[in-house]
């Protein structure tokens, strides 16, 4: 039965990237959030593609036992994202943003899935993951993720948007961005303020932060010797933890710790593979593995 609703873009990426460039690859907030959370609890995903989407991705993400009764085709191309990393993988450059049919993108939820409890919120305007909101039924948790851009373009209905969420998951700079601090605990607090129960801030490389219900719990990266596509980490980290929320059946802090290191787990494979290679070849093996791994980097006798 499914138990998520994830609400973003789905995309193609034209990436650039240390071992080559790799036209058109299937990419998006939906898409690598649903992949992520399919390992832990059934997901369904809403979001728009363009008269060029094929049938062939569709059926990658059914195969993993996503919905894709709520994926709008529209009169038109797909939105598309071009980018060039540097060659530390740390830093890219936007060399086009193609909105396509995401720039007239209305999300209808199906009435099937408005009473679903879990929700995530991918990264789209603000407006629209409000209208995603006014849509569902009571869910039980919603998490939320926005970028830089929301922050200067759309405050006032970001604004609007953090004071009906469970969970903000932001990355570090757009978490100073947004709170207009620098130092952990200013941020942390800052941020708090606007509404959210909990923040997660991701770190990249360096792990993530969860801060809720007055206390604090650091996780760290995990150490790879391989790194291919960081495109879409991210996505994939808020995707694993909110799967492993529905799958627990629990929203308390403790749970929310342990879905952390999912996430993050989830993450680094997401970043071994170019787009969503990695994720859709994910098998539940290798993940235990690498949450049994996450275990012993942080264990230490009391």
């Amino acid at each position: 039965m499914t138990q998520i609703l994830i609400v973003g873009s789905v995309a193609f990426d034209t990436l650039h990237l240390p071992t080559g460039t790799f036209p058109r690859v299937l990419g998006g907030s939906a898409t690598y959030a649903s992949l992520a959370a399919s390992n832990f609890a059934p997901s369904a995903i809403v979001g728009v593609v363009g008269t060029d989407f094929p049938a062939a991705a569709v059926s990658t993400l059914q195969e993993r036992g996503i919905d894709t009764s709520g994926l709008e085709v529209g009169d038109g191309l797909s939105f598309h994202w071009e980018g060039r990393y540097t060659d530390d993988l740390l830093h890219r450059t936007t060399l086009a943003t193609d909105l396509n049919v995401l720039a007239t993108f209305d999300p209808k939820i199906p009435d099937a899935q408005r009473e679903l409890p879990f929700v995530m919120l991918g990264n789209i305007a603000p407006a629209l993951q409000l209208s995603v909101l006014d849509q569902m039924k009571a869910p039980r948790f919603v998490v939320a993720d926005t970028m830089n851009f929301w922050i200067d373009s759309a405050r006032a209905d970001l604004d609007a948007v953090l004071k009906r969420v469970d969970l903000l998951v932001i990355n570090e700079e757009e978490a100073w961005q947004l709170s207009g601090e620098r130092h952990v605990g200013k941020v942390a607090r800052a941020l708090l303020s606007m509404g959210p129960k909990g923040v997660v801030v991701k770190r990249g490389e360096y792990g993530a932060m969860l801060f809720h219900d007055g206390r604090i719990f650091s996780a760290p990266g995990y150490p790879l010797d391989l790194v291919v596509d960081p495109t879409g980490a991210g996505d994939a980290f808020a995707g694993g933890l909110v799967g492993h929320l529905a799958r627990l059946g629990r929203v308390d802090h403790d749970g929310l710790r342990a879905a952390v290191i999912h996430g993050s787990s989830v993450a680094s494979f997401c970043v071994q593979g170019v787009s969503i290679d990695r994720l859709a070849s994910l098998d539940a093996g290798a993940l235990q593995d690498r949450i049994a791994g996450f275990s012993e980097l942080v264990r230490f006798p009391a």
